[in-house]
């Protein structure tokens, strides 16, 4: 049965998301390995450190060259996967985990992507992400059959 959880602001599983894009975004930022930041911020557990939020830090770093070519095929002609900005980029990332390896709708899955993009990112980038993420969709259903 597939996940139907709400996307209501301030959920466990959005401020999981929250969490696991920090984490994402930190080591992105310094050049670390994202387990390497995730046992930093296990080990100083403030605030602590949800378990959905290891499944995806850990999830996106065991899949991440799969996940990685699944947003470059899908990008727009002209991008590339550098190009696009860190925060954009990571939540990408974590939405392709959920699409491929959870029960979660796809519907949440972007919604909640795109929700977090809206409070965090620049004014376009909304827009950008949901137009990646519904090719990646799309793209996923047409591999299925």
């Amino acid at each position: 049965m597939a996940d139907t959880e709400p996307t209501k602001r301030g959920s466990a599983r959005t401020k999981a998301r929250k969490r696991a894009l920090d984490i994402l975004f930190e080591a992105d930022l310094r050049e670390l390995a994202a387990t390497e930041v995730l046992a930093a911020h296990l080990d100083e557990n403030d605030p602590p450190v949800r378990e959905f939020s290891v499944t995806i830090v850990e999830g996106v770093t065991a899949d991440l060259d799969r996940i990685d070519e699944l947003i470059s095929t899908n990008l727009a002609s002209g991008w590339t996967l550098g190009r696009i900005p860190r925060v954009d980029r990571n939540l990408a990332r974590i939405a392709v985990y959920e699409l491929i390896h959870t029960d979660t709708s796809s519907d949440v899955v972007l919604a909640e992507a795109v929700s977090l993009c809206q409070d965090l990112s620049t004014d376009e980038s909304p827009a950008f992400l949901n137009g990646l993420l519904a090719s990646v969709v799309a793209a996923q259903a047409v591999a299925r059959g």
